[in-house]
């Protein structure tokens, strides 16, 4: 799941962390030579992580991780500082602030990621998992790619990820309603759904992003390719095409049809609506590839009943509609860290064949980024499916709040939130856009 206001974190992350680099800690490690990501590891000291593996079922991963490398590498204490999708980012902002990122962090791709390599708090890792290195060739070209800026791997990807609209397969059954193959389906089939005795899709936008993913999938479906992506970049933007209005439009109709809008959307927790689907009150529940196996955990939906399909394209859209849209997750290593190696050594460890199929397995169903260890035996058929749709996409659009800067990210979450109470149109939602992007050239 995404980060989301990013605006302040962007200053801590990319300009102030200049101011902050003689400190200790971490910062840019201008003050001594970075440490050789290459060398040997020193396997003594105490390095520390910070994971978004906080909560029941994710937790046990990482603690048996640090509990099985301490004994095998007695002189090393394994510190973990497990945060929550929601947590981690006012973690980072302070650490950050506070000149004391841990020895290795989670990221996000994208502007997220980027504002820590151009800040100089991110090591370069290209001689030990740039394309053709032995560790490197374990994971897919594409998720190593997506931490990649200016010809340098920066990132260990550890888990893949996508969007998917999960549905209740008995919900539908007794509706009478198939699998919708359009958007127009997708919400003809909400009336039928509703008089079943379901609310047709569980959605929480209180924290606003959930509102951005449908967004992002619409642009891609609306919006032609290249146009897109230049207007990503303000230097390059121009969010003038009509898909943009399209997009929108298509939103709010989604939301009026298809969701409880007597309770506000707005007001609902993200986690108030996976459990109104898990618990069989809704039929459908648009949701990343991390949460499947929370949905048929036990007392939950039923394994056989639970089903996913991508957020099918409109008709006659001017965009691509074989764009899914996802983004690989992963961990960043403290640039100004004295135990780089060590860190290096404690990833492999983590991202081995063996752990990696253990964190694609239920309960944690995460489809690691490890080539070969995502396979219907180690996972559940839907993380499965998932995955596969995903490795087979042409190309992923990336998460709207990380893919492009945070003032315009920003500018996307208030106007998805507007639009859905109603207090803006779609055309002066993309024009506080476009005023955003404007202003941050």
């Amino acid at each position: 799941m995404r980060p989301r206001a990013l605006t302040t974190f962007a200053a801590l992350a990319g300009t102030s962390v200049l101011a902050l680099a003689g400190c200790t800690g971490g910062g840019q490690a201008d003050k001594a030579p970075a440490a050789d990501a290459a060398a040997s590891p020193d396997y003594s000291g105490t390095l520390s992580i910070l994971t978004k593996f906080a909560g029941e079922p994710l937790e046990p991963y990482f603690e048996d991780l640090a509990a099985e490398y301490e004994k095998l590498h007695p002189g090393v204490k394994i510190e973990l500082i497990q945060e929550t999708d929601q947590s981690i980012k006012d973690k980072t902002k302070t650490l950050t602030a506070s000149n004391a990122l841990p020895d290795v962090y989670f990221t996000w791709t994208g502007t997220w990621a980027e504002n820590f390599v151009r800040g100089g708090r991110a090591a370069d890792l290209t001689k030990v998992i740039g394309p053709g290195t032995e560790w490197g060739k374990t994971f897919s070209e594409g998720a190593l790619s997506a931490f990649a800026y200016d010809g340098k791997y920066y990132g260990i990807p550890l888990y893949g990820n996508g969007k998917f609209m999960g549905y209740n397969k008995a919900a539908f059954a007794k509706a009478g309603v198939e699998v919708p193959k359009t958007f127009e389906e997708l919400i003809d089939s909400c009336t039928a759904l509703r008089k079943a005795g379901y609310e047709p899709i569980s959605f929480g936008n209180k924290d606003g992003w959930p509102a951005l993913h449908y967004m992002q999938q619409l642009f891609a479906y609306d919006v032609p390719t290249a146009t897109f992506d230049a207007d990503l970049k303000p230097a390059t933007a121009k969010l003038d095409d009509p898909g943009y209005v399209k997009a929108l439009t298509r939103f709010k109709t989604l939301v009026d049809t298809c969701t409880d809008t007597k309770t506000g959307t707005n007001g609902v927790l993200y986690s108030s609506a996976q459990e109104a689907f898990a618990d069989g009150k809704s039929a459908m529940y648009y949701q990343e590839i991390l949460e499947f196996d929370n949905e048929t955990a036990e007392g939950k939906l039923p394994v056989d009943d639970f089903g996913i399909f991508q957020l099918p394209a409109p008709q006659g859209a001017a965009g691509d509609a074989t764009i899914v849209e996802g983004s690989p997750e992963g961990y960043l290593i403290n640039a100004a860290s004295p135990r780089i190696p060590l860190a290096v050594d404690f990833m492999k460890f983590v991202t081995s064949t063996k752990n990696a199929q253990t964190l694609s397995a239920p309960p944690y169903g995460q489809p690691s980024t490890v080539i070969g260890a995502v396979t219907p035996e180690t996972s559940s058929k839907a993380v499965f499916e998932g995955i596969e749709l995903v490795n087979k996409a042409p190309k992923l659009a990336a998460w709207l709040d990380t893919v492009t800067v945070p003032e315009v990210a920003d500018a996307w979450l208030s106007g998805g939130e507007a639009l859905i109470t109603g207090s803006k149109t779609p055309e002066q939602v993309l024009e506080s856009v476009r005023q955003a992007s404007a202003a941050a050239k």
